[in-house]
């Protein structure tokens, strides 16, 4: 059998899997992917550790009904395409790209009507079909996107869940408003940025961890709110706010960050949201009705105008350095898992670069 000069068959790659219906992650050797005529082989440098992939490796309820095992994790990446199938066109090999997660059908009526985002019959990379913690991955030239030269390579392994912040935080015009983001885990924290930039009066973000809302503070939140502390109304006079907020964006998923957020929006109010909260959640359905609030789900980018606007956004300027954390090897995955799980670190990131 031949290697590739450093004793490695190379027909076969390191991939970080989910090998049984179980709590727990493996890093094993398989076989390297093949490309098909419409693929592109991108060999992996940089990844993200996402929620979903800490749900994964939970195995929580919603994994255990979703995921097929054996399968290989990750979705949050950045890599140089290796090998192009035969029918791929304007994707060359040596280019840094990333790629979007959701595989679309095509056929679809959201699909061919430009609306790909909404397709209800998305396939994701990393969740139904192998993924990028691996040091080669396959994706469909359709979905690989490249990367500007002026964006580094830890911010493009975080261009998916930025493109999450940018469809959440622009969906409803902010300029003149004031705006409560509930939830300062990673998308929460980059949409605060995004906000201000996009006209906002005030933003006001909330969460229970302190080393978070320090970081709220850093990429430009007007206001962090401990609620564990402090009341939300009190901080709202303190700003001298005197009817509400005018835009919410629900990025933690807790029920009571939920309530609060209905609780305290304007009559006319808009609210996106994009944490998911859980099976049975009690909404006032009252206070959404008497005020007239609007209620719009977000799932994943919009397909590919996010990844423009985050683009173009980085590109003048926006910093999301602040909310990377360490990077950690491959083999470290279950230090890179804990330290995402405890809340010390807002994004993770993993390599395949030797350990130092």
């Amino acid at each position: 059998m031949s290697d590739d000069g450093q004793g490695r068959n190379p027909t076969t790659m390191q991939a970080l899997r989910k090998v049984e219906a179980a709590p727990g992650l493996t890093l094993c050797e398989i076989e390297r992917p093949t490309v098909a005529s419409d693929d592109v082989l991108i060999q992996v440098q940089r990844m993200a550790i996402c929620g979903t992939d800490l749900h994964i490796h939970q195995w929580n309820d919603w994994a255990a009904a979703t995921v097929p095992p054996p399968l290989t994790l990750g979705h949050e990446f950045m890599g140089v395409v290796a090998e192009v199938g035969d029918h791929v066109r304007g994707v060359d090999v040596g280019t840094r790209v990333s790629a979007e997660g959701h595989i679309t059908c095509g056929h679809c009526r959201n699909c061919r009507a430009g609306r790909r985002h909404l397709c209800r019959n998305t396939v994701g990379i990393g969740v139904q079909r192998d993924g990028a913690f691996a040091e080669y991955v396959v994706v469909p030239a359709f979905n690989v996107y490249e990367i500007p030269d002026d964006i580094d390579d830890d911010t493009a392994a975080i261009l998916d869940p930025l493109g999450n912040a940018v469809h959440t935080a622009l969906t409803f015009d902010l300029v003149g408003e004031d705006v409560l983001i509930t939830g300062a885990g990673p998308i929460g924290l980059m949409a605060a940025p995004i906000a201000q930039r996009a006209g906002a009066r005030h933003v006001v973000v909330t969460d229970l961890n302190d080393n978070r809302l320090k970081v709220a503070e850093e990429v430009g939140a007007t206001r962090v709110v401990n609620v564990g502390r402090e009341r939300l109304t009190d901080v709202m006079a303190e700003l001298g706010m005197q009817e509400g907020f005018d835009v919410g964006l629900e990025m933690s998923g807790a029920p009571a960050a939920l309530a609060s957020m209905i609780k305290t929006m304007n009559h006319g109010g808009r609210i996106a949201l994009l944490g998911l909260v859980p099976d049975g959640t009690a909404v006032d359905w009252s206070d959404v009705i008497f005020k007239g609030l609007t209620l719009q789900g977000i799932y994943g980018r919009k397909m590919f105008d996010t990844w423009y606007k985050a683009a173009a956004l980085l590109s003048e300027g926006l910093d999301v350095h602040p909310i990377i954390g360490r990077r950690y090897h491959v083999s470290e995955f279950e230090d890179a898992f804990e330290s995402v799980e405890s809340g010390d670190a807002a994004k993770v990131l993993m390599t395949w670069d030797q350990p130092t």
